[in-house]
């Protein structure tokens, strides 16, 4: 089996339709996960709204893919979104896959 990752990204709401379009064109993605987040800290980075609320609206993304196919996601992330307000972490995945396997019932498995 090879070895995955977890790409997170976490970036500016007003991105989020542009890095959507990018990872669903990328042959380098095979799915991803996105969700609203809040981010706290760096307040230098913040409106002062945000600095006030003490917090940020943010967009997170997961993707987890091959290893093999981290660092030309990123190179082509940084070619169509060559933005400062983009932030990754990426971790290794010991385990992945479906708790049940396709065509196995229920019933299958509780008895």
């Amino acid at each position: 089996m090879k070895q995955q990752c977890l790409l997170r990204l976490n970036i500016s709401p007003d991105l989020e339709e542009d890095v959507v379009d990018m990872l669903l064109a990328s042959k380098e993605t095979p799915g991803f996960q996105s969700y609203l987040v809040r981010g706290h800290g760096q307040v230098g980075a913040m409106s002062i709204a945000e600095q006030v609320e003490g917090r940020r609206k943010r967009v997170q993304f997961e993707i987890v893919l091959d290893e093999e196919l981290l660092e030309p996601l990123l190179l082509e992330l940084k070619r169509a979104l060559p933005v400062p307000d983009i932030i990754y972490w990426v971790m290794p995945i010991s385990a992945s896959g479906h708790l049940l396997q396709a065509g196995v019932s229920r019933s299958d498995v509780v008895n």
